[in-house]
Parts: C-alpha cells; structure tokens; sequence
C-alpha cells in the first residue's frame, strides 16, 4: 500500500467516525417519537452523505455503528435479540447501500430514497412478525386487522417524514457541498 492509499484510507475512517458521531448526536434531537420505538430525526443524513461519498462498503459498516450506538444509548427499545438485531443492527447498516450511486451527479438523491426504502422494509418486516404481537385495535382511527397494515402505516409515519426531510436537507446543501457529496474532493 503506497502512501496515498493510507492517507486516504486514514482519511475515511476519521470521516466514518465523524459521521458516526453526527448522526448519534442528531438522533438525540427528535422532532416526534412513536410510543414503541421509531422516531422523526436527521440521524441517517451523515451516514447517507458518507455512503454516497464513499461507497457501500464503508457506508455499511458506518450504519452498523450507528446501529450499536443506538441501541447502546437511545434507550434501546426491542423485545429480544430478534428485534436488536433488526431494528437497530440490520436497519440502520442498511442505508449504506445508499452508497450504490456513488459519483452520479444524482446520486444523494437516489441514495437516500434506496437507503431510507431498505431500512423501511427492515423495520417493516419486524414490525410485522416480531411486533405483531404488540398491535393495537384501533392505529390512527382505523381498525387492525393484519400486523403487516400495521407495521406499513406504523414505520411508513415516521420513515416517510425522514425521508422527505433528508432530501430537503440535501437538496438545500446540494449547490454549496456539491463537490463533497460527489466525492471530487477525494480524488
């Protein structure tokens, strides 16, 4: 490995690490919180930026972090190790593959949109199964009848507002950091 490469490598795990830092301390600042876990939060902007910055590989292991740290000091909320490991393990890794579109000139747009869509599905999924037992009668003036209803319109209220405000975040810091979020300033 000649010296640019370990520069550069240096460089991405001080940047993964500040990311890291960011999106825990962002997730502290929630604008709602759904009563069984879930929240309205910025949290996931550093890991999606750092992704599409620097691929899916280093994205993931950065939303793995995440992950632990949010169990670890969020208050944790889960009913076994089935919903540790998909609710904070599996749901927050998975918005590294927002990484996928990395260099596109698209690609904060994009990343975010398939990012925030995996760990929807993640939460969904174990909402589903692993929550189901915990559905209630009535969710937002309309009848239960299947978990799966349940989880979409549960992880969907709270993951659709994310989604929508990261890309309003982006799209507002998209001119002035461009060539951060395409990663120009690594070449």
């Amino acid at each position: 490995m000649n010296k640019t490469q370990t520069k550069k490598g240096l460089l991405m795990l001080c940047e993964g690490a500040l990311m890291v830092v960011l999106a825990q301390t962002l997730g502290y600042i929630k604008l709602w919180e759904m009563p069984w876990g879930g929240s309205i939060c910025l949290s996931m902007l550093p890991i999606i930026f750092y992704a599409c910055r620097w691929g899916v590989a280093p994205g993931l292991m950065s939303g793995f972090v995440l992950g632990v740290l949010q169990f670890m000091y969020d208050g944790g909320f889960a009913l076994g190790w089935q919903s540790i490991i998909g609710d904070y393990l599996v749901a927050f890794t998975v918005l590294g593959v927002a990484g996928v579109f990395r260099g596109k000139p698209w690609s904060i747009y994009a990343g975010t949109v398939l990012g925030c869509a995996a760990r929807f599905l993640v939460h969904y999924v174990v909402g589903a199964t692993i929550w189901a037992e915990y559905m209630p009668e009535v969710f937002f003036g309309m009848t239960m009848t299947t978990p799966w209803f349940y989880s979409l319109l549960y992880n969907g209220f709270y993951m659709g507002i994310d989604l929508v405000l990261c890309l309003a975040v982006f799209a507002l810091l998209y001119r002035p950091m461009e060539k951060y979020f395409l990663g120009n300033d690594l070449k």
